[in-house]
């Protein structure tokens, strides 16, 4: 009888390693070891990443050098400062004796100027082309100026437009060649035409402060000089919204990645954010500033966003935190009346009274330049342990700890005071009525006075 023979199926198991996790980048460095990821094998783990973190917030503290250069020139204070959509390295400054100067930020020098309006220039804003550039002045012209890719301003105006009222503030559409003005009434400028093609006007009070919506590039905001917020849609005939607040506010500026959301700043020191699908309550009120809010400008993440202070410093404050995570001043430093952040992320630039733009990191111990992947992966691990123990009382200290002058220090000192002496009258008077005759009243919606449609 005849047999059948089976062949018996053969399988080999291989360890299989990939080359990156043992290879060394170099000769010089150290050799790789690999490690048991088990938590029991390492009883002293936690104690050894917040010596690290700790070490980490410390080094941060030492590398910590915000200011980099200033960019002097001027011969008056700052008025205004536009940067380009199209350009990194170009941005704008216009001072109170009609000068508007062009600056190389990668060479920290002026390319050019001009003498653009007889008096105080009052606004700047870039085209959406980048080739051009407009500006308001005292002398209530509106003037067009040309700009080279090299950064040389043309020294006569492409287009002049003669008003009968002063102009406050301007802005241009993201998309479109449309560009809006405010001063006595809100008016929209289209093309060539020599005349506003639609206006509005909502209370008698004149506006000084104007931004188009970058994602909704219909919606337009205006700040007037009656304690009011304005929106309006150029689709339509009359305003949408009008927010009356008990402060003035100076500036506001839209976020890049939220299109319903705004930050005013305001002469009661703080800032506000608003959703304007509900203008009743703040989404977020944001502390810390000594003197009136000037001007505000957000990050193109739309994640932070940089302040300046009549009390003579910059601050710049997370979305969703109340207080700043730095502030940044000088000796001779005065009181900052602009302020405006680069579209790579990286830097802060503020004009002030003393005739100084000063350019400044966004993160104050950020390296400069091209780092290495080890560096970045040693930058991202710290970054990550300092995110984990942040909440330690010693890490925390130091993570917040700052060299102010004693003004600032002083009157948030005396700040403090006034506000707790405040609550405790509020809820003195609770206690001493009738239930419900002392309601609670949330911060974010004390200062709303009224909203109008």
């Amino acid at each position: 009888m005849a047999t059948v023979s089976r062949k018996k199926k053969f399988s080999l198991k291989v360890l299989s390693r990939n080359p990156e996790d043992y290879r060394r980048e170099t000769k010089l460095d150290i050799h790789k070891a690999p490690q048991n990821p088990e938590t029991y094998l390492h009883p002293f783990t936690l104690g050894r990443e917040y010596q690290r973190a700790l070490n980490a917030t410390k080094l941060e503290r030492v590398f910590a050098k915000p200011f980099l250069c200033g960019l002097d020139g001027h011969r008056d204070s700052i008025q205004a400062l536009a940067k380009f959509p199209t350009r990194l390295a170009h941005v704008l400054s216009a001072a109170s004796d009609g000068e508007i100067r062009l600056w190389d930020l990668s060479n920290k020098k002026c390319v050019s100027s001009v003498v653009a309006h007889d008096g105080l220039v009052h606004s700047l804003c870039s085209h959406r082309s980048g080739q051009f550039f407009l500006s308001t002045g005292q002398d209530a012209n509106i003037k067009f100026w040309s700009c080279s890719e090299e950064g040389q301003i043309g020294q006569e105006p492409v287009r002049t437009i003669l008003n009968k009222h002063v102009y406050q503030g301007i802005d241009h559409h993201e998309k479109e060649d449309i560009f809006v003005t405010c001063g006595q009434s809100l008016d929209v400028w289209a093309g060539d035409r020599s005349q506003p093609f639609q206006s509005y006007k909502w209370g008698l009070d004149s506006m000084h402060h104007v931004k188009f919506n970058r994602i909704e590039t219909h919606l337009i905001a205006v700040a007037a000089d009656d304690r009011s917020i304005m929106l309006y849609d150029t689709r339509g005939g009359s305003g949408v919204q009008k927010l009356v607040m008990r402060m003035k506010t100076n500036a506001l500026s839209w976020n890049p990645m939220q299109a319903y959301m705004f930050t005013a700043a305001c002469d009661d020191f703080n800032l506000y954010t608003y959703d304007i699908r509900n203008l009743r309550i703040a989404a977020n009120k944001y502390e810390d500033h000594i003197a009136a809010v000037m001007d505000v400008d957000y990050c193109p993440t739309g994640r932070e966003f940089a302040t300046a202070g009549y009390d003579r410093c910059v601050r710049i404050y997370s979305v969703t935190e109340a207080h700043s995570r730095d502030v940044y001043t000088g000796k001779r430093m005065q009181r900052v009346n602009h302020v405006l952040w680069s579209m790579d992320n990286k830097y802060i630039l503020s004009g002030s009274d003393e005739m100084n733009v000063r350019l400044w990191k966004a993160r104050a111990s950020e390296k400069l330049g091209v780092m290495k992947p080890r560096e970045k992966t040693a930058f991202n691990t710290a970054e990550t342990l300092k995110k984990t123990f942040k909440d330690h009382p010693e890490i925390k200290r130091i993570a917040r700890h700052r060299h102010l002058p004693r003004l600032i220090y002083t009157q948030k000192k005396q700040l403090r005071e006034q506000k707790d002496a405040q609550k405790r009258k509020e809820s003195n008077r609770r206690f001493h009525s009738k239930p419900g005759a002392v309601p609670f009243v949330a911060d974010r919606t004390k200062q709303v006075v009224d909203v109008k449609d």
